[in-house]
């Protein structure tokens, strides 16, 4: 029996040719449908024609509640997904799932830290921030005697890296229930989220971040160039920077977020994803158990998503398998970085999303983006989104609370 995969993950064939070869019951066949919203574009058409999608997908944590929305994914549980529920922390288990339903496995993550450059904190004397003002303060002390050089870059052309920034103060822009699929809760300009604009629009107006776009030649050079002392990264970020900054290898290590409190342990996560079943699949017990078994706690599989594709995974026996937690990345000079994201990743808290995450997102990128070009505060850039993902929601028949 053919299950058919839709995915993106990097390095991915291996672990689909591993699947192949332990399975005899069920092969997969894979396909690369395009990467975010290209294939979610090709999802909803083929849903909505009733034919051409997938029998499973691959879909972010902030999708989920769009295509539950839509009906078209098959509740895993009747099909035994609950027995893994153990393997998976609270908040990442949420993520995919309501109640005794669930809506998809999850397989990574993206809590976040701080990555910095070991030769530019010794060169100027610059102390590891262990809270956001010791980070502005660290800066400043680098911008003195550097003035071409800047504490980070700031990403505003990622909505996902913002909302990671902002879900660590404590911001919950969305409260949604899908057993209530009319009524969304929407609080986008919360104080939390507002205290980590003003931040931000500090650091930028004191010179002492950029604002260069993330994912760009420019931000790349950056990385690069020691222009940046320091990447605000999510657990990917390892394998990311090492690949776009390959001459910088042995010049990182990786430390745990800044806290708005001292001793505090808030965390965000930025991105992670799960392996859905969509209502079109004729085997959906086969599909579940491939959305369970591609990743889920196999360590041949993850082997090859840990060292090919950096992927941070969600499933508990993994993160505490010694391989994993003891690696030595040699582009951070041997550290064992794993032993500053899994913490971070059990300290997340549980966050929800919207059933329209592409135009959340793109309503907050256009108005952070102005903001930055001076033509808002960036407080206020928050009261245009909350304005404007309102009325949007209206339009489409939810009943908004805020």
């Amino acid at each position: 029996m053919t299950i058919k995969v839709w995915a993106w993950y990097p390095a991915f064939q291996p672990v689909v040719d591993l699947f192949n070869r332990t399975h005899s019951d069920i092969k997969i066949e894979w396909t690369n449908a395009g990467t975010g919203q290209d294939q979610y574009t090709k999802l909803q058409t083929a849903l909505k024609a009733g034919k051409g999608a997938p029998d499973v997908v691959m879909l972010e944590f902030q999708e989920m509640p769009t295509f539950q929305l839509t009906k078209h994914l098959v509740d895993l549980s009747k099909y035994g997904a609950n027995d893994i529920k153990g393997n998976y922390v609270d908040w990442a288990w949420k993520q995919v799932s309501n109640g005794s339903a669930v809506y998809s496995i999850p397989v990574d993550a993206g809590p976040m830290a701080l990555l910095y450059r070991t030769d530019v904190f010794d060169q100027y004397q610059l102390t590891v921030p262990k809270t956001w003002a010791e980070f502005k303060e660290q800066g400043q002390k680098l911008k003195a005697a550097a003035p071409d050089k800047f504490m980070t870059d700031f990403g505003a052309n990622d909505g996902g890296f913002m909302t990671g920034l902002m879900w660590q103060a404590g911001a919950q822009p969305y409260k949604y229930d899908i057993t209530n699929p009319q009524a969304i809760n929407v609080s986008v300009n919360s104080a939390p989220a507002k205290q980590v604009m003003s931040y931000w629009e500090d650091m930028v107006d004191g010179g002492l971040a950029d604002t260069t776009a993330f994912a760009t030649t420019d931000f790349y050079n950056g990385l690069g160039s020691a222009k940046y002392a320091t990447y605000i990264a999510a657990g990917w970020g390892p394998g990311y920077l090492a690949s776009v900054a390959k001459t910088t290898a042995g010049k990182w290590k990786a430390a745990p977020l800044p806290q708005w409190t001292a001793g505090a342990d808030a965390q965000g996560d930025w991105g992670g994803s799960s392996f859905a079943v969509t209502d079109q699949t004729k085997h959906p017990q086969q599909a579940t158990k491939v959305a369970m078994e591609i990743f889920g706690s196999n360590k041949d599989a993850w082997k090859i998503g840990i060292d090919e594709a950096f992927l941070f995974p969600t499933a508990t026996p993994i993160l505490q398998w010694d391989y994993f937690q003891t690696k030595q990345y040699d582009f951070f000079g041997g550290q064992q970085v794993n032993q500053v994201f899994v913490p971070a990743y059990n300290g997340i808290k549980e966050f929800g999303w919207s059933p329209f995450n592409s135009y959340n997102f793109s309503q907050l990128t256009t108005a952070v983006g102005q903001a930055v070009e001076k033509k808002a505060s960036w407080p206020d850039a928050l009261n245009t989104v909350q304005t404007n993902v309102t009325q949007y929601a209206t339009s489409q028949g939810f009943k908004v609370s805020q």
